[in-house]
């Protein structure tokens, strides 16, 4: 790591543990010195209704929370929300992602909206805004394996992966947790909880549908569970089929705001061969609609009318099939319990595009023979000035198609160490393998030949491939079946993400104090993670008869790639406090995790809190923590590949300066097109990041059935991945001295290699507040149940590095960029009603306005607000039956030009608008 990266990063841990020591003192004297009213927390709320309704554990039994490894008998103090099994079935939606991504907190996430700049059918959870892989997703306190499916596998969990029928309930942490469990939950962790030791069968059909009339959805979750003696079975099926909303469908999307594309069905054809032509004017040629191209009187002089509307016929919202079983076996022994279970999911989904978009040109080596059979005109189209501006319509819409398989094999045992501690161990094996097929792109090769009449003379390179079967390509009147399927490219790329996983921890007291036990919990951690990534061979292959590409598709190189680490974790909870004048409980919570990775070393993370109860009214809470991302299979080991790149070398002519030292001063660059590897850097450093938050809970017992948290918090992120350019590099290295290992020379001072891929260089900071309120009273009309959910945003501070070394920072607050947006205040309240068999739901979600800059200009993006309603009814039988109508408004997303083509912030809003869904559950 870099010197100075290295001294700032220290500094601002040393300066967050001293706010950290600063506020706990601050705490504790106020504890010593005040008698204030307090207490709860609203995962302890949530399990307080949980024992008053008749779930309570039994009296001796110790759980574990989100945030803590430590068995206890009392719920932690840590800021969780709980999303139980109410609010998922509420919602009405049919992914984990869907609801998740609504909770105030969390901002753009990939989801299945639009095609450009597309999720390839992923879903994600985007705490805190600091990115999907900077949120940590486990699964009953486990690790899930990163999801698979688009070009190059993700370096983050695809939520669409985990089937919704085993889903009980998710606790969202949002405070930094990597002490307790590892890497990347520098934002907060979400723990999907699953069902377990479940008797009976449930039974449940839905079906929705846009009030438009598309986006008809379907899904099916069947869930059993019976005993065998003291073991138990349990298996869950699911199955849901949710329709596509093309952008034609929808106002908003019909017409791109920032223009039609250049071209037409017909081509425009600029060739100065064409000059002869009375008609010819610089903007080219192009057919009229329907005539006979063959015929040069059926064309005339293109103009600033002819354009053509690429994104017709795309997807808004895409098309996503999942399908999954999954069982588990519970088998009691005298002192162990063990569990095993075993998941298969499957997803399909796609992407639709426009036909593919104008390639040819002379620049890049394309030409048209002078031949009858491809061109009318009698002139050869080549040179410079040559160009086409058409779409491929006769080769159909470019369809992205992904099938992703998930497998996951599991075994974990717990048990009783004597009568105070308790341990459990698990060990697992998942996979995501996906395959990945790209439908109507181009061999441009191909059409290259097609284009010069299959004429192979004068071609140096072997194109005896490409001329077997060849035809001759007309592009001046539509393209014959036999042309299409010569010209016709189906890409298949394959993919896969395994992880190996084993950890064992134990926890119990060790030591007695007038407060209280002190608590620890210790465990050991194993993990492997293994990525690999094999495009299509002729995505990758060089072209032989043009200097662009060899097909449509993006080129790049394969990926391989794995890493594995080895971990060890000590956390302890001490009582400091109890049943004291000023103060119910005080306690001080630690943690500390060693984790040592194949790939850049050893690191060791902190985390120091405190909890205050006041009574049994009034509680306040603080934690500083330390945190780590490490760089992903992706970001280390992307397949690489040698080029050239147009650069000046800065030490050229000025080796005084302080990257240039050890350059001989005689050096002189004499070749500005110099050798770069764009790819993975198997060099870079972790993340590292300080977490601080302080809050208080206020559950007063004059107020039955009320609790309020808020929350502070404050986050810093640094050494962020990021790409930054060969010349930018060169610059940074030679001005600064900073990140010059990217750099070789030989001993002549002359540049070798440029390795231009992703550095540790930028930073984030963030800071906001957390509003949580819930109040539920019953009354002769019945019971209700209130929830206010608010999110602040006080600061989103980005800080780049710009390549004479400066920075350059920018608040975001308030800011939409191009698929993300940074709203100061998001919140959620819901409205809950049930009188014996009748329920009704009422929710509003809110967004706030928001300002973006395009070409300049700044714009103001409107508050937008959701609302949403649903009805039930219980039946004797066990039947229920729900009715719901989400976005009641329909409400379109806002409209935006930075967002280009699709006109709206797809990872922000949706354009599904009203959306009308009915349920039926069933338990026998």
């Amino acid at each position: 790591m870099n010197q100075s990266i290295f001294k700032k990063s220290c500094f601002m841990k040393s300066r967050m543990a001293n706010t950290l020591a600063v506020s706990s003192i601050a705490i504790a004297i106020s504890a010593a010195l005040s008698g204030a009213p307090v207490y709860a927390q609203n995962a302890q709320d949530n399990q307080q209704q949980a024992n008053a309704e008749g779930d309570q554990p039994q009296a001796q039994e110790k759980i574990t929370v989100t945030g803590s490894r430590i068995a206890r008998r009392e719920e932690s103090g840590a800021p969780i929300q709980v999303v139980d099994q109410d609010d998922l079935e509420i919602r009405g939606a049919l992914t984990l992602g869907e609801i998740l991504q609504e909770l105030p907190s969390v901002g753009a996430s990939l989801n299945g909206n639009g095609s450009a700049g597309t999720s390839h059918g992923s879903s994600t959870i985007n705490l805190r805004n600091l990115g999907e892989n900077r949120a940590l997703v486990l699964v009953n306190g486990n690790r899930w394996v990163n999801g698979a499916g688009t070009r190059g596998f993700r370096d983050f969990v695809d939520l669409n992966t985990i089937p919704s029928a085993i889903v009980k309930s998710v606790e969202v942490l949002q405070d930094g947790a990597t002490a307790i469990y590892g890497a990347d939950a520098i934002a907060g962790v979400v723990n999907i909880q699953t069902y377990k030791d479940y008797v009976g069968s449930q039974a449940k059909v839905y079906y929705g549908q846009a009030s438009e009339g598309d986006r008809e959805s379907v899904n099916f979750d069947f869930l059993h569970g019976t005993d065998f003696g003291s073991s138990n079975l349990m298996v869950a099926l699911s199955f849901a089929d949710q329709k596509p909303i093309y952008s034609q469908d929808r106002e908003l999307t019909r017409i791109p705001l920032n223009g039609l594309a250049t071209g037409t069905t017909e081509g425009i054809f600029r060739e100065d061969n064409l000059g002869y032509l009375p008609f010819y004017e610089s903007d080219g040629i192009t057919r009229n609609p329907a005539a006979d191209g063959s015929d040069p009187d059926n064309w005339r002089a293109a103009n600033g009318d002819d354009r053509y509307n690429r994104w017709d016929n795309n997807y808004v919202v895409g098309p996503l099939e999942r399908s999954s079983v999954y069982a588990q076996w519970v088998q009691p022994f005298t002192d162990v319990t063990m569990r095993i279970e075993a998941l298969y999911n499957n997803r399909k989904s796609n992407q639709q595009f426009s036909p593919a978009p104008p390639v040819i040109r002379g620049s890049r080596g394309f030409m048209i023979a002078d031949d009858p059979r491809v061109n009318p005109f009698g002139v050869e189209f080549s040179g410079s000035d040559f160009r086409v501006f058409n779409f491929f319509d006769e080769v159909g819409p470019r369809v992205n198609q992904q099938d992703v398989d998930t497998m996951r094999l599991g075994i974990g045992f717990d048990g009783y160490l004597g009568a105070t501690w308790t341990w459990d161990a698990f060990a697992s094996y998942a996979r995501n393998k996906a395959e990945f097929v790209s439908n109507n792109q181009l061999d441009l090769d191909r059409l290259a030949l097609g284009l010069r009449a299959c004429d192979t003379t004068g071609i140096s390179v072997d194109v005896s491939d490409l001329a077997a079967g060849c035809t001759p390509v007309n592009l001046f009147n539509p393209l014959t079946t036999q042309m299409t399927d010569y010209i016709r490219f189906q890409g298949q790329d394959s993919n896969e993400s395994r992880q190996t996983h084993a950890r064992i921890n134990f926890s119990g007291p060790v030591a007695q104090l007038d407060a209280g036990e002190i608590l620890v919990a210790t465990g050991l951690e194993y993990r492997k993670e293994e990525g690999f990534d094999n495009p299509d061979p002729r995505i990758s292959a060089d072209p032989r008869l043009n200097n662009y590409r060899a097909t449509s598709s993006s080129p790049r190189e394969g990926t391989s790639g794995e890493y594995d680490l080895y971990e060890g974790y000590v956390e302890a909870t001490v009582p400091l406090l109890t049943n004291a004048a000023m103060a119910q409980d005080l306690e001080l919570n630690l943690a500390a995790r060693f984790s040592d990775y194949s790939t850049f070393g050893s690191t060791t993370n902190t985390k120091v809190g405190v909890l205050w109860r006041v009574n049994d009214d009034v509680m306040f809470r603080s934690n500083w923590a330390e945190g780590f991302r490490a760089p992903s299979i992706l970001e280390l080991f992307e397949g690489q590949r040698a080029t050239f790149a147009p650069v000046n070398d800065p030490c050229s002519g000025n080796t005084s300066l302080p990257g240039c030292q050890g350059v001989p001063s005689s050096y002189t660059q004499t070749d500005t097109q110099e050798p770069v590897t764009v790819g993975g850097n198997p060099d870079l450093q972790p993340e590292t990041s300080d977490n601080f938050n302080i809050g208080m809970v206020w559950t007063p017992e004059a107020i039955d059935g009320f609790n309020l948290s808020l929350d502070y918090y404050d986050i810093e992120v640094v050494d962020t991945i990021s790409t930054f350019g060969a010349q930018n590099l060169l610059n940074l290295c030679a001005n600064t001295g900073r990140n010059c290992g990217v750099i070789t020379r030989n001993g002549n001072g002359e540049l070798v290699n440029i390795v231009d891929g992703p550095v540790n260089l930028n930073s984030t900071t963030t800071s906001g507040f957390d509003l949580l309120a819930n109040y539920r009273f019953d009354n002769q009309y019945g019971r209700f149940d209130m929830m206010l959910n608010v999110s602040y945003l006080n600061e989103f501070e980005e800080v780049s590095t710009l390549a004479d070394g400066s920075t350059r920072t920018e608040d975001l607050v308030g800011i939409a960029r191009s698929r993300e947006a940074f709203p100061e205040l998001r919140s959620n309240f819901q409205l809950q009603w049930q009188r014996n068999d009748w329920s009704a739901t009422y929710s509003l979600r809110h967004i706030g306005d928001t300002t973006e800059t395009f070409a300049g200009d700044e714009r103001s993006i409107g508050t937008v607000v959701y609302h949403s309603a649903s009805a039930g009814y219980e039946f004797d039988n066990g039947l229920r039956a729900k009715f719901g109508v989400n976005n009641i408004g329909d409400k379109q997303p806002p409209a935006s030009r930075t967002n280009l083509n699709i006109n709206f912030d797809i990872n922000t809003y949706n354009a599904i608008g009203r959306f009308y869904y009915t349920q039926l559950t069933y338990n026998f």
